[in-house]
């Protein structure tokens, strides 16, 4: 079973349970699917890794919006939307550890030949599509500058 099938079995059993919050959520979700489906170029298909990266980016999106809603003292708005990054990241693969990133970053580092600062460019555009889904950019970012620092 695909994501997108997975997601349409869950609206049905969100709206039995009566789960507002997972359904809306849920919603969202497949919205946004169908959107990437009808695209131009998507040819009616949605595979997976391409329904992850719109999982992760939803999930970033729900996080980054809370944090905007905490700043200016609105806690009823950053509760939901942190509510919504709880249902969306259900369906993202567990994140990798410090550990797990440091060992996958420094492989990738040996595989490109990077030894410097400056070669961070070239480490980062393998890393970003190695990785996707699995870390989060600023975090990869960050560690491939410390690795090469």
């Amino acid at each position: 079973m695909d994501l997108f099938e997975k997601i349409s079995g869950d609206i049905k059993t969100a709206m039995l349970a009566k789960d507002k919050v997972r359904l809306e959520t849920l919603r969202g979700i497949k919205k946004e699917f169908l959107e990437a489906k009808t695209a131009k170029g998507a040819n009616g298909e949605l595979p997976d890794d391409a329904a992850m990266k719109i999982l992760a980016k939803m999930a970033k999106q729900r996080r980054e919006t809370a944090q905007i809603y905490a700043e200016q003292n609105r806690p009823e708005l950053a509760e939901n939307e942190l509510a919504e990054a709880a249902v969306i990241e259900e369906y993202l693969p567990k994140p990798m550890t410090d550990e797990e990133l440091t060992a996958a970053l420094r492989e990738i580092i040996a595989q490109t030949g990077a030894t410097s600062a400056k070669e961070m460019g070239k480490v980062m555009g393998v890393a970003s599509k190695a990785l996707a889904g699995k870390a989060d950019g600023k975090v990869i970012s960050a560690k491939v500058r410390e690795l090469l620092g």
